[in-house]
C-alpha cells in the first residue's frame, strides 16, 4: 500500500474539486477509518459516485481549516 502525504497548505492550493478520504486523513494526520466513520455520522460532507466516495474540497477546508479561505 502507497504512504499518501497531504498538508492542509496543499489542499489550499490545489485546484482538484474533491478529495480522497485518504487525502482527508492524511491532512487531518488520522486514521481514514476516522474519516469514514465521520462521513457515515454526517460530520464530514461526501458526494457518493457509485462505490466511490469523495469530500468536497472547499467544503472540508471550511469545516476543518481554521487559517484556511
Amino acid at each position: 500500500m502507497r504512504t499518501v502525504t497531504v498538508t492542509m497548505d496543499e489542499l489550499r492550493r490545489s485546484r482538484n474539486l474533491v478529495i480522497t478520504r485518504t487525502e482527508a486523513a492524511a491532512a487531518l494526520g488520522v486514521d481514514p477509518r476516522t474519516i469514514t466513520a465521520g462521513i457515515d455520522a454526517g460530520n464530514i460532507p461526501a458526494v457518493h459516485l457509485g462505490r466511490r466516495v469523495v469530500i468536497p474540497r472547499e467544503k472540508f477546508l471550511r469545516a476543518f481549516d481554521p487559517d484556511g479561505e
